[in-house]
């Protein structure tokens, strides 16, 4: 399969994700519900990693691999203790926008960090995202 067959993969099963999140924080502290949920997968990760014995491959890492791999799972936490806090505050089809404003942001910082080519249709791409998650937030 394709990465545009795993991207489609992706956005239903986040989805789900926020449909599921949603029902699930309705009756708990939302800093737990997350811990919880990652729990969940912390096991399904290294359960598959092990079943498909990567996990030897560990050591083969070099430390900037692990600097980043790190900062990105701070950066994942912090997303989803905000995601779960706002999920329990507001209503999923108004969260689940706005959370979509990572596409547009990801564009950008590509772009200035990484020096990925930021095409015209890409811009026009994120500035619909954009536009898309303001009407459907204020609307």
């Amino acid at each position: 399969m394709s990465w545009i067959g795993w991207a489609l993969l992706s956005a239903a099963f986040a989805a789900a994700t926020a449909l599921l999140a949603k029902v699930g924080v309705a009756h708990v502290d939302s800093n737990l519900a997350m811990a919880l949920r990652t729990s969940v997968v912390l096991v399904f990760a290294w359960g598959i990693a092990l079943a498909l014995g990567k996990h030897g491959e560990i050591r083969l890492l070099d430390r900037r691999t692990v600097l980043f791999l790190t900062l990105s799972g701070l950066a994942t936490g912090l997303s989803w203790l905000c995601y779960f806090r706002a999920l329990q505050l507001g209503p999923a089809s108004r969260v689940a926008p706005l959370d979509k404003l990572s596409v547009p942001l990801v564009m950008l910082f590509a772009w200035l960090l990484l020096g990925e080519k930021l095409t015209a249709p890409a811009l026009v791409g994120g500035l619909l995202i954009t536009a898309g998650a303001v009407v459907m937030v204020l609307g």
